[in-house]
């Protein structure tokens, strides 16, 4: 009996010290994690550092250890914990790094396709299509059209290269586009996103429609070639103006001035007509142009190499005259693979004076890789983007199931775009040149200050004063240095005319 007694109370006594080590452990395991923050990873260990000290003597020390001894489970979950709230601690700081001015998402997040946007535009009052800060382009308003519509989310409207937008030519300032095509990754859950769109664009600017493509479309690189169109009156075929040669011999440069053109040289003007004789010579000048050919001589100086000044154009046609408000007009079109930046523009302004003085075209083949001259650069009003063509992208796509990726094609929007042309582009194009003359101060000016364009003679000789030297600049009307039409100051860019 007495025995029994005694093993109760070692059992006892053993459950009174097991509680006493379990109530002890929560207090520890705190006392633990704030003297070891910057091992988040380790666990506190319960082997002492001297084993003597484990040992049950020493005045009840070895006792004291045992009863604050952990079990693995328990170093585990402490650890678990640790890492726990350094990770909570790095989120933190990770939040107070980011701007506090993030909108919050207020719509949820829809699905982008890759597209091909067909569109048009009238290009006075515009800087040209490509976005620029500080200045009003085609780009900068339909991307926000594009935005405020909803065909592109609120996360990616801050930046249109979140999107991926790139488009199939670049236009100048003030030139036009009856087609013109941008690739993207749009939002078109909607039915009605295109009239959406052009709800949010002035009249001068439209969406004709969009067709899905492959994810690797690029409207640039993927464009075979591109058509454009330039409108001319007749008259700047006229014989050289008698006082402006007269200026031009008697005046010194610095203080030359256009003379104003009276009524009657205006009437005159608006009455010519080109003989067949003429439409001939300009026809067979533009034929020239046909082929490859270094047309360094038609863009600007910097950045103009023999390496990168070929190009090939597949044909330039000119139209029957047509009369349009009492004035006779040409419509020239031109078809190349691509074009250097004010190409078109100086392919024109070069026939324009040759025709004028009737040289003989062999000039042109001279003009082809010789010496840097400044070739005069034809009004921006008259130039107009056609359409880009993507005859190659849409046989592959043509054979593939029906249904997957569409054609890129203007056809389908050919009454609209048609429509558009006549009353944004073709007359604006001639109610500018009835009001503002554009085309006969250009002549004037070209004839007042002949100097740089001597080369433009009946012997096709190219004199020395007329060669640019990189690096010197010549004059410019009002005696400052420089050159009007070299724009010496621009960079060589691909399809901006």
């Amino acid at each position: 009996m007495d025995k029994l007694r005694t093993i109760a109370g070692s059992i006892a006594s053993s459950g009174r010290r097991i509680s006493g080590i379990l109530a002890a452990q929560p207090a520890n395991a705190a006392g633990e994690a704030s003297a070891q923050p910057a091992e988040p990873e380790a666990a506190p260990t319960n082997a002492p550092a001297d084993p003597k000290a484990a040992e049950p003597n020493a005045g009840g020390e070895g006792k004291k250890r045992k009863e604050h001894a952990q079990t693995s489970k328990e170093r585990r979950e402490y650890a678990r914990k640790r890492i726990m709230v350094r990770n909570q601690e790095r989120k933190q700081e990770e939040e107070e790094k980011q701007p506090g001015d993030r909108p919050e998402r207020t719509e949820p997040r829809l699905p982008k396709r890759k597209v091909a946007l067909m569109l048009g535009f009238c290009g006075t009052d515009y800087q040209g299509m490509q976005v620029n800060p500080n200045a009003r382009t085609i780009e900068g308003e339909l991307f926000k059209a594009m935005c405020a519509a909803g065909a592109v989310s609120a996360d990616n409207s801050t930046d249109q290269s979140k999107v991926n937008l790139q488009r199939a030519a670049r236009t100048d300032k003030g030139v036009h586009a009856a087609g013109q095509v941008v690739s993207l990754k749009m939002i078109i859950e909607d039915p009605e996103i295109v009239q959406k769109i052009n709800a949010h664009l002035p009249d001068q600017i439209r969406v004709w429609g969009y067709t899905r493509v492959m994810r690797s479309f690029n409207s640039k690189t993927m464009c075979d070639s591109r058509v454009y169109e330039y409108l001319l009156p007749t008259y700047v075929f006229m014989p050289p103006s008698e006082e402006c040669a007269r200026i031009a011999d008697t005046v010194d440069f610095a203080e030359r001035s256009l003379p104003e053109t009276s009524d009657e040289e205006l009437r005159e003007k608006r009455a010519f007509r080109a003989s067949p004789e003429l439409l001939q010579y300009v026809r067979d000048a533009f034929g020239v142009y046909k082929g490859t050919h270094d047309f360094r001589n038609f863009t600007v100086t910097k950045g103009c190499t023999a390496n990168n000044s070929k190009r090939f154009i597949h044909h330039f046609s000119v139209s029957d005259p047509m009369v349009i408000q009492g004035s006779e007009w040409l419509s020239l079109k031109v078809k190349g693979q691509s074009f250097m930046l004010h190409q078109i523009r100086k392919m024109v302004g070069l026939i324009i004076l040759m025709a004028r003085s009737n040289v003989p075209l062999k000039l042109i083949d001279i003009l082809f890789g010789s010496a840097r001259v400044n070739v005069p650069k034809a009004p921006g009003l008259g130039l107009l983007l056609e359409a880009p063509m993507f005859d190659g992208y849409n046989r592959r796509t043509s054979s593939q199931k029906e249904g997957t990726n569409g054609q890129v094609s203007f056809e389908p929007y050919r009454k609209e775009i048609d429509a558009f042309r006549q009353k944004y582009i073709y007359d604006n194009i001639v109610n500018t040149e009835v009001s503002e003359r554009v085309f006969d101060e250009w002549v004037k000016h070209t004839e007042v200050y002949p100097e740089q364009y001597r080369y433009i003679n009946k012997d096709c000789v190219i004199p020395e004063s007329t060669i640019v030297v990189p690096g010197v600049s010549q004059p410019r009307p009002g005696g400052t240095a420089g050159n009007q039409s070299a724009d010496s100051d621009s960079e060589v860019d691909n399809d901006d005319n």
